[in-house]
């Protein structure tokens, strides 16, 4: 029994009235009859009683309403689901991000998301450098993805979620830890510490533009994993590094001091970023609810 089926013959059980049954349908009662006998001849056996004056059900149609309402509430909930679905108002989007250095940023839009659309399922993947999670997102691996991009592909669409400073981390016992600030000349001679590269990283442009400025080349004894293994070696003495304003309130180790950087190199963007030729109904409600007002600002004092 299909639902077309299973609504005629609810209607004709509840009103136990061909024509009113009809009615109710929108339908003829000839046409109404005939499908009720196809019913019952599909299923072998007879679901009315009929006399010129009554309509009863037998006991095999007794024993098929609830099975009959269900199976139309069940078809009124699917398409209610597919119509949440198509406005965006249900659904799953996966979202990568660059880690902790951007907690703070990823928190404040799933909250956000939490309270607009709380039947959107947001299916958070951390701990990606912004290179990899873009690659990710341009393989279908993500929907979305939160990270810093110096350059974009052509096919990406991007969001700005906050705006940064560059800042240079030094140990506290390393003679730079006293400046208020540092020059391209401070750090010509410093050895780095570094996170991985790649085709529009922002650490990598900005140390390269930090080094014309100064007229060196970058001596690179450590790559971390990431920003805060980054801390951790400039910690131990290893190396400076470049990062973000978003590491220092994300990540704090105190004994490593941040030092802005003059005159700047520019501010760096996060960005929330999705293909632009595969936005479905789920992801356009997370870039609606996330460009519907501006974050506050990631600290950069």
């Amino acid at each position: 029994m299909d639902v077309h089926k299973a609504k005629a013959f609810l209607a004709v059980a509840e009103e136990l009235h061909f024509g009113r049954a009809a009615q109710r349908l929108h339908m003829a009662q000839p046409p109404l009859s005939r499908m009720i006998r196809a019913i019952e001849d599909e299923l072998g056996a007879e679901l009315f009683e009929r006399t010129p004056r009554m309509v009863a059900l037998t006991r095999v149609g007794e024993a098929l309403v609830e099975p009959a309402r269900e199976l139309v509430m069940q078809s009124e909930r699917i398409a209610q689901l597919a119509r949440r679905v198509h406005r965006g108002e249900t659904g799953r989007v996966r979202v990568g991000f660059a880690g902790a250095s951007v907690h703070a940023v990823v928190s404040a839009l799933t909250h956000r998301i939490r309270r607009a659309r709380p039947d959107l399922a947001i299916e958070l993947s951390g701990s990606l450098l912004s290179q990899p999670g873009m690659e990710m997102l341009r393989s279908g691996t993500l929907d979305a993805v939160v990270g810093r991009w110096d350059t974009l592909p052509r096919d990406i669409d991007t969001l700005v979620l906050a705006r940064e400073e560059l800042l240079v981390a030094v140990a506290a016992s390393h003679p730079l830890a006293k400046a208020t600030a540092v020059t391209a000349a401070d750090v010509a001679d410093e050895p780095w510490v570094v996170l991985p590269g790649g085709g529009g990283a922002t650490l990598s442009t900005r140390l390269n533009q930090l080094a014309r400025r100064g007229s060196f080349v970058p001596r690179i004894v450590e790559t971390a994993s990431d920003s805060a293994t980054q801390l951790l070696l400039v910690d131990a003495g290893a190396g400076i590094g470049l990062t973000f304003s978003g590491v220092r309130e994300n990540i704090p180790i105190r004994s490593v001091v941040f030092l802005p950087v003059v005159p700047t190199l520019g501010a760096v963007e996060v960005r929330l970023a999705w293909r632009r030729a595969d936005v479905q109904p789920a992801l356009a409600a997370l870039i609606d609810v996330a460009g519907a007002a501006p974050f506050e600002a990631v600290p950069t004092d």
